[in-house]
């Protein structure tokens, strides 16, 4: 039985863990054209590095689970934040093109593994509490993301160099990796059955899938506009810091919207309306800043900015879908490294368009039309069901196909 004190560590360690989530990711957005300058930086490179989010999900999401079952879930975290603050340390001094890349990964490896574990230590330490701990930590992760959006430009200019924006980042997660220092002493595998369930039985379902694909495409969105909204802003009359103000503002909403939305989305019985008026803010917004993306930045800005805490629900949603802390860090596992690798395609994809066209009209109408899928599986995964449940719907059924050929 964990006592009331460490559960407050904890809780502190989820709320400072989620405050470093967000700015190794979108912290390079309101400085991109600085950070390309200095390093001679091409198109496609550009496009890699804000795709490199993605990626790190993709890629090391899926490894998260399983380094937990061997190592324990309170180490992989600590070290993780490791691999945060010496990545984000060491791309602000490189002056290496191919090492800032690495180092980004480096970074975003770190994060990427912390954030699909993230739903898992909730479900293992807070059971009767998955609402309220995941509205807590998700408001902690947007003012992170808020944080490194809005400051990012003022303290390069402060240092005199963008390095100085991106590296202050790194003494942040040195500090928050502090509290996970004692919780690696008492560490607990999240692997303690006779019968788990793995990253590949998650395959096996609809309703995995689905959350994966809904997962994908909401990422879409969230890193293609984390990623080039600051250049949309600066391409239509706005200095970098207005810019990097305005996407931090479109972040912020997420601040209040966090604390509100992932508890009523748990305790709620109609969780596809709350989700369905959130998601539709998206294509509010695109279509404004298609017609006036000056004028009314402001106002588009919050529209986009509500849509984003479609993220926020989808992380109750990977705890409400499952019955145990094992199906959980199964089903955030499949559903972030799948949809992450979908989700690649979302800003490498607006970028592409961008230096295609010289333009933002092709990208805000590409992004208009991943709403229609995105509403459609946001719909499907609001509906109660259980991964476990479906997995034994499942060998039920192949049992009885078994038994029936066997008959035959």
């Amino acid at each position: 039985m964990t006592d009331r004190r460490t559960l407050l560590v904890i809780l502190t360690g989820l709320v400072l863990l989620s405050l470093n989530l967000r700015p190794a990711a979108v912290s390079v957005g309101p400085v991109l054209a600085e950070v390309r300058a200095a390093l001679g930086m091409s198109p496609l490179a550009a496009g890699l590095l804000t795709s490199l989010p993605v990626l790190a999900f993709a890629v090391f999401g899926a490894l998260a689970p399983a380094a937990a079952a061997r190592v324990g879930v309170h180490r992989v975290t600590f070290f993780a934040l490791v691999a945060v603050v010496l990545g984000l340390a060491g791309r602000a001094v490189t002056g290496s093109e191919a090492l800032f890349l690495a180092l980004s990964m480096l970074a975003l490896g770190g994060m990427a593994m912390a954030n699909v574990l993230l739903p898992s230590l909730v479900k293992l330490h807070f059971p009767d509490a998955i609402g309220r701990v995941t509205s807590i930590y998700t408001t902690a992760l947007s003012v992170g993301l808020t944080g490194s959006l809005l400051f990012t430009v003022p303290v390069a200019h402060l240092g005199g160099s963008w390095r100085w924006g991106l590296g202050v980042w790194a003494v942040l997660a040195l500090l928050s990796a502090l509290p996970w220092i004692g919780l690696v002493a008492h560490d607990r595998h999240l692997e303690q059955g006779p019968r788990t369930i793995r990253f590949t039985d998650v395959a096996r379902t609809r309703l995995g899938w689905a959350m994966a694909l809904f997962f994908g495409i909401q990422s879409m969105h969230a890193y293609a506009v984390f990623g080039w909204f600051a250049q949309l802003w600066r391409d239509n009359g706005y200095t970098a810091g207005q810019a990097g103000a305005l996407v931090a503002l479109l972040a912020g909403v997420s601040i209040p919207l966090s604390l509100w939305a992932p508890s009523a989305v748990a305790r709620g019985s109609d969780q596809a309306r709350i989700l369905l008026v959130v998601m539709l803010c998206y294509p509010v917004g695109y279509v404004g800043l298609l017609v006036a993306p000056h004028d009314l930045a402001v106002v588009w800005a919050l529209f986009v900015g509500v849509g984003a805490v479609t993220f926020p629900i989808v992380l109750v949603l990977i705890g409400l879908r499952a019955r145990t802390p094992q199906g959980t860090a199964a089903l955030s596992s499949f559903t972030q490294s799948a949809g992450y690798l979908l989700a690649v395609l979302g800003p490498f994809g607006v970028g592409t368009l961008y230096d295609a066209t010289g333009g933002w009209t092709a990208p805000l109408l590409l992004l208009n039309a991943l709403m229609v899928p995105q509403i459609i599986l946001g719909l499907y995964v609001a509906r109660p069901a259980f991964i476990e449940d479906q997995l034994a719907e499942r060998r039920q059924r192949i049992r009885r196909e078994s038994s029936s050929e066997a008959l035959d």
